[in-house]
């Protein structure tokens, strides 16, 4: 998820992970007879999907599985009128800490002693899975209510959303009833197996807001050393690029050039500096990295996936491209084959 504000295995939906019978859906549910209410219900959802994660006041536990790897977080989440601030601490691997208000996440590694300060999108991170309302998610994906389910002892409607065509996973969600909060997701392909899931093991939904912890947290900087990445906005055109022919549905989120910071304890030079550009549906979202081709580092094209998340990386004439997203691989193909070198 561009870097995440948690492991990349943390990346996308739902139940697997969680104790058996945690949210299984109630064995007589299915859509309503009556396929334009169905169609009602999947929309009012959807859109109260949208809303809660950037609305709601909770804290939990949430647990992640994706290509056989398993990860967890506690999440803080509060909201002061239009901002929103967050404190997320992975409870595996490297011991570390972000704190979120709006598009500035600090990044603090006690062990070594790092700290890096950026500027970036909260984009496809569980639980605030839908960047966009339910008309654009509707154009590409069938929307289906199946019925009550029950995660972390909360209630639940699930929806299920299945993609009109090759180039998007299907998905299923669990939204809580009174609030809309995402409570639990899982990505499939098209043969109904499931790649990532992702939900909330505990959730308290309606603490008190105390956004004051996280303003502390992100002025702590004492005995830290501070990266501070710069990302420049840019116009991919003016940049000497363009795509022609992308799959059907993706826009244009934004183009920046930014540093690749290597990661907190290793030596490096400075910095490369990358292209990147972001594209989305309303669900899941793709990214675009260009860079100068190096020889002594990038030799043959390079296809890896985790879970749902995809990576494909191969040479064009003298740049390296990179492409990730939650897609299947010809979505990622589409996306190298679209991209051109205009000057």
């Amino acid at each position: 998820m561009p870097p995440s504000l948690i492991p990349k295995a943390l990346r996308a939906a739902a139940p697997v992970l969680l104790l058996a019978g945690a949210a299984l859906m109630a064995p007589g549910a299915a859509a309503q007879a009556d396929p334009q209410a169905a169609e009602i219900d999947a929309r009012h959802w959807l859109s109260r999907l949208y809303e809660a994660a950037s609305k709601r006041n909770f804290q939990g536990t949430f647990v992640v599985t994706a290509g056989g790897s398993m990860a967890s977080a506690r999440i803080v989440h509060f909201c002061e009128g239009d901002s929103q601030f967050e404190r997320i601490e992975p409870l595996d691997g490297q011991k570390r800490q972000i704190y979120r208000h709006d598009d500035l996440v600090h990044s603090f590694w006690p062990h070594s002693r790092q700290a890096v300060v950026e500027t970036r999108h909260a984009m496809r991170e569980f639980p605030a899975l839908l960047s966009s309302g339910a008309d654009r998610i509707l154009e590409h994906y069938e929307v289906q209510s199946l019925g009550d389910g029950r995660v972390a002892g909360h209630e639940a409607r699930v929806l299920l959303l299945r993609p009109k065509d090759r180039y998007r996973y299907g998905q299923r969600l669990w939204a809580e009833k009174r609030s809309g909060l995402l409570l639990r997701a899982e990505v499939f392909d098209e043969r109904e197996a499931v790649l990532e899931a992702a939900a909330f093991s505990d959730l308290m939904i309606g603490v008190k807001p105390r956004p004051e912890l996280v303003k502390q947290a992100m002025r702590r900087f004492e005995g830290f050393e501070v990266h501070r990445p710069q990302l420049e906005q840019v116009d991919l055109d003016r940049e000497g690029w363009g795509f022609v022919g992308l799959p059907p549905g993706f826009r244009l989120v934004s183009s920046v050039r930014r540093a690749m910071l290597p990661p907190p304890g290793d030596a490096a030079d400075a910095p490369a500096k990358v292209l990147q550009t972001i594209y989305s549906d309303g669900l899941t979202h793709v990214s675009v990295f260009i860079e100068p081709f190096d020889a002594a580092s990038q030799r043959r094209e390079v296809q890896v996936a985790l879970g749902a998340m995809q990576t494909l990386a191969r040479r064009q004439g003298d740049w390296w491209l990179t492409v990730v997203g939650d897609v299947p691989a010809v979505t990622l193909r589409a996306f190298a084959a679209a991209l051109e070198r205009r000057r």
